[in-house]
């Protein structure tokens, strides 16, 4: 294991032309405090665990020290927000550090809140301590879910005041992911009417993570399969947990697949497909139902920009639509049948799904506990002991004579397997979580924070690591949203 200063970087992003980004330091944030870091996220690029306790961890992950061989940069992007063209964008408040190599791959280290850069568009560049915490633990809880994502590896805090709708202070998060680079990253070239450089980028994902690609008749088709097919999973995997990412910009869509840019996130509580988490999208655009259909539309405005290398408009529309809707039909139905816990398909499971939701909708349950509590359930029940047996599940709904027809339904299903009872439950106990990141729990750490004690922020994390588990210690947050989270809200600035 690595100590701060035996961390050893590469730069491979920053061996391309200046042109893709600017080289500067961070600004220095005043008296930094560590507020959280992840020994998972640490273990990730080979730091040893001991080292985050170092009073020079939060120096380095304020970015008021630079590692040795490293070399910060801010890269320049573009895309699509909220549907409209924004132009360049680019990393406005972050700074690539640089590539640390892990026991995997390597690892690029960015510190996201670190002043500003050539791309800030009038902002200062920090972050807040409220957005900073949300992200991290964000990160690692879909992580332990099992959610392509970007990393965090720390929270570092300062009294530095920073204005948003009020006056609050600042934090750097430190993220982590094997690359940043992003559709929008795209979408850039391809405005310009630069084609060398867009192919020079292209080459360069293709050639560091997607090798496979070059082998095909058309690399660049290939590549954009690629996309589509992992963005198809992980936005069925998203569906799948209820989870809203709220701020789907092509400048937001991970070109690696992972999900990017933890803003105005949510998980669903009382199940409403229509839920949107993002105050500021006051169209629905980002609505839970509305995912997957955006991540097509993203995937086209990602097409549309490698179009130039791809040649054929045909190839373009096929390498879109023979990737992303049947990987992501494919992985949500697989999902949805394990939650339901049901050990191999069978003709007229999307209809049972399709009734399933049905149900959620019209009864509006906890979406985590709806299908945390199905798998405590007995698959065969007698008439005189129904009502006990499904007791957990019938106390999250009103209309339990709708319910009670639906879990005949289910039960039939699962009359189908004939799978033993101690074995389906112990199935969907492990995909099925206890645990997510609901917006009260990540307030609640928030305001202690705030308050200078950072115990509830490591009592969340520790918890969300293990999000199928029991935790008795946790159990507190299992519990529905408490009265005074009715109100929360998240927008773009949280």
């Amino acid at each position: 294991m690595s100590t701060l200063e035996t961390l050893s970087f590469d730069n491979a992003f920053a061996r391309l032309p200046d042109a893709f980004y600017t080289r500067l330091p961070p600004d220095p944030l005043p008296d930094p405090y560590l507020v959280a870091a992840s020994p998972a996220a640490a273990a990730l690029i080979g730091l040893d665990a001991a080292e985050l306790a170092r009073p020079e961890f939060a120096q380095v992950f304020a970015g008021n020290r630079l590692l040795p061989g490293s070399e910060p940069l801010a890269a320049v992007y573009s895309g699509h927000q909220f549907g409209v063209w924004a132009g360049q964008l680019g990393d406005g408040r972050a700074h690539l550090l640089g590539e640390v190599s892990g026991a995997d791959s390597g690892w690029e280290i960015q510190l996201k809140g670190a002043g500003q850069t050539p791309y800030s568009r009038f902002a200062d560049g920090r972050a807040v301590l409220r957005s900073s915490i949300r992200e991290f633990l964000c990160s690692e809880a879909m992580a332990a879910l099992g959610i392509p994502t970007t990393r965090a590896l720390s929270v570092v805090g300062s009294h530095a005041p920073v204005r948003r709708e009020a006056i609050e202070t600042a934090a750097v998060v430190a993220r982590l992911a094997p690359s940043f680079i992003r559709f929008g990253s795209f979408e850039h070239w391809a405005a310009r009417n630069k084609p060398a450089e867009l192919r020079q980028l292209a080459d360069y994902v293709i050639d560091r993570f997607r090798p496979e690609c070059r082998e095909a008749a058309n690399p660049y088709a290939a590549l954009l399969a690629d996309v589509g097919r992992r963005t198809g999973e992980t936005i069925a995997k998203w569906q799948a947990v209820g989870f809203m990412h709220g701020v789907m910009n092509t400048d937001n869509m991970s070109i690696l697949g992972l999900t990017l840019d933890y803003g105005p996130f949510g998980f669903m509580d009382a199940f409403d497909a229509g839920h949107i988490c993002n105050h500021s999208d006051d169209r629905g655009r980002y609505s839970y139902k509305s995912q997957p259909q955006i991540g097509h539309w993203n995937l086209y405005a990602l097409g549309s920009a490698l179009a130039a290398l791809i040649g054929e408009p045909d190839a373009v529309q096929a390498a879109i639509e023979e990737s992303y809707a049947p990987s992501f039909e494919g992985h949500f139905m697989d999902l949805m049948r394990a939650k339901l816990g049901l050990a191999r398909a069978l003709p007229g499971d999307e209809d049972f799904v399709g009734e399933t939701f049905g149900l959620l909708q019209q009864q509006h349950p906890d979406y985590t506990q709806f299908f945390r509590r199905l798998g405590e359930l007995p698959a065969q029940v007698d008439e005189a002991t129904r009502t006990a047996a499904d007791a957990p599940l019938r106390d999250l709904v009103i209309d339990r004579d709708g319910l009670d027809a639906w879990l005949a339904l289910w039960r039939a299903r699962l009359g189908a397997e004939g799978r033993p009872d101690a074995e389906r439950q112990a199935a969907m106990r492990a995909v099925n979580p206890k645990y997510v990141l609901r917006n009260w729990i990540a307030e609640a750490a928030i305001r202690a924070a705030q308050g200078g004690n950072f115990t509830e922020v490591e009592n969340v994390l520790a918890c969300l690591a293990k999000p199928f588990d029991e935790q008795p210690e946790f159990e507190r947050f299992a519990a529905p949203p408490p009265d005074w989270a009715a109100g929360l809200a998240v927008s773009c600035s949280s």
